[in-house]
């Protein structure tokens, strides 16, 4: 695809169907836009697409720049300043893979605030799509009855939209379908599997503009390793962490927390965060594999977390999302435990109202560790 549009004063948005100007998307003298005025009047201040409008405000303000926020999955939430080339850059090279037509219809289901949501925009930017807003939500293909050849959605909105017959059919009918801002339950790859079209799960971050990085999950090339985009460089640290060069979208060299392990093509897999490890009497084990070993075994839904342990340094905690355990979940919690490696079961078990999660519906590991933390200290 060559008619790419990264001259921003030149670029349009088509939101569904009606295509708007840099004019009339620009806020000028302090007034808000026209779009601005637009969907404020006719949805409300607060509505998905008042928000819409603002990020394409911002966009077309002349400055070189563009504020997101990180999701906080592990840590504070913090704000970015990124440069709007770079994110033409990732956007390009995303069109680009996936073969994404002048308006074609992309589905845009994701907050606003975020890298995740603010990339589908700008993909619509520079490809010319028509960006049909969904506000965010559990069900974005309940009111949905169009074709859609691009769609972004988060493991969570596929979960939800796989329980339900009518929706189910049109995930299935999205052309390409890409899955972020979490790991994807494995029996969620099971199903997706047989879907007719194209269906990829993302590696990426704010720090990277969405994703370098995408892993097929369906049809004969399905696999288990994400391969980078050609203009992304990947090496590992001396603590087996990725590192990513990718001058189009980031600006200096990356080391991230994710341990990753290289097949010989060069692809990865992620096996977990280095700040997800927990030091348990000298034994090294990462959360996300104790995990993965407990999700086939455990019929609630859970995380695995840590709390501070006089003899051990650390002791693993399995937190349950129950207002209390019965005896009866008692024991399924305990014989779940007991097929895990002896150094992998959890010491203390907490059932919580609700696990803690992040503005994207990743585990909040800090807010998960506090809980335990919290409930260790009440215990005695």
């Amino acid at each position: 695809m060559d008619d790419f549009t990264t001259e921003i004063p030149n670029q349009t948005i088509t939101i569904s169907g009606k295509t708007y100007t840099a004019e009339d998307a620009r806020a000028t003298s302090g007034k808000p836009s026209r779009l601005q005025t637009h969907f404020r009047k006719q949805e409300g201040e607060e509505s998905f697409l008042a928000a819409l409008s603002d990020f394409l405000a911002e966009w077309f303000d002349g400055s070189d720049t563009v504020k997101v926020h990180t999701s906080g999955s592990t840590g504070t939430p913090k704000a970015l300043h990124v440069e709007k080339r770079r994110m033409m850059n990732s956007a390009m090279l995303t069109v680009s893979f996936l073969h994404l037509r002048r308006g074609e219809n992309a589905l845009l289901c994701m907050p606003l605030q975020y890298i995740a949501g603010k990339m589908v925009v700008v993909r619509a930017l520079v490809a010319g799509l028509n960006l049909i807003p969904v506000t965010p939500c559990g069900h974005p293909l309940q009111s949905i009855d169009l074709p859609l050849t691009f769609g972004a959605l988060i493991p969570m909105q596929v979960y939800n939209s796989l329980q339900n017959p009518i929706e189910c059919e049109r995930l299935k009918n999205i052309r390409h379908l890409i899955i972020g801002g979490g790991a994807v339950d494995p029996a969620i790859v099971q199903t997706l599997r047989s879907f007719p079209h194209g269906v990829w799960s993302t590696y990426g971050m704010t720090e990277t503009l969405s994703h370098i990085a995408l892993r097929k999950l369906n049809g004969p090339d399905a696999s288990e390793w994400y391969t980078p985009f050609d203009q992304v460089a990947l090496s590992l640290s001396d603590e087996n962490t990725l590192v990513i060069d990718a001058p189009l979208v980031c600006p200096e060299r990356l080391t991230t927390n994710d341990i990753v392990e290289f097949n010989r093509s060069r692809q990865f897999r992620v096996i977990g965060r280095k700040d997800n490890t927990i030091n348990t009497g000298g034994v090294k084990v990462q959360i996300e594999q104790v995990e993965a070993a407990l999700k086939p075994l455990l019929p609630l839904p859970f995380l695995i977390t840590s709390a501070p342990d006089i003899k051990f340094g650390e002791r693993i905690v399995l937190l349950v999302q129950a207002t209390s355990l019965s005896d009866e979940g008692q024991e399924a919690v305990s014989k779940a435990i007991g097929q895990l490696p002896a150094y992998w079961r959890p010491k203390q078990t907490i059932p919580v109202n609700a696990l803690p999660l992040t503005g994207t519906g990743k585990p909040d590991r800090a807010t998960a560790k506090a809980m335990a933390r919290d409930a260790c200290n009440i215990d005695g």
